[in-house]
């Protein structure tokens, strides 16, 4: 028996959360949304690696992107995403990425999201 759509989607879903950098992108948008020069503020990664984990969460349709002049800003288009991470976080622990990232690095300003 083939797969439904809504399977197909639950697994493009899933697969989407296996990745760490993607998982740290939906927690940086939880609070609204950014543009890409936020994200690389936030994870020190290069913006092209950056989009290519962007575009699986929009394939998965995670996210959408709206762009404003040269920016293009990224937010969660369902927010009950959220709820399925803190599921997972309340089993293995709280720790993510981005706390990972912020002891092992000195807080340089540099980091800082800009006002792009």
């Amino acid at each position: 028996m083939a797969p439904t759509a809504a399977e197909n989607l639950q697994v493009q879903i899933f697969k989407s959360l296996t990745h760490p950098v993607r998982i740290s992108i939906l927690d940086i948008l939880r609070d609204g949304e950014h543009c890409v020069c936020h994200l690389e503020a936030y994870l020190g990664f290069r913006q092209s690696y950056i989009s290519q984990q962007l575009s699986v969460l929009r394939e998965a349709g995670l996210i959408q992107d709206r762009r404003d002049g040269w920016n293009i800003f990224y937010r969660v288009v369902e927010p009950r995403i959220y709820e399925v991470l803190d599921a997972v976080r309340r089993i293995t622990g709280p720790e993510n990425l981005i706390e990972k990232t912020a002891r092992h690095r000195l807080q340089l300003p540099s980091l800082q999201p800009s006002n792009c």
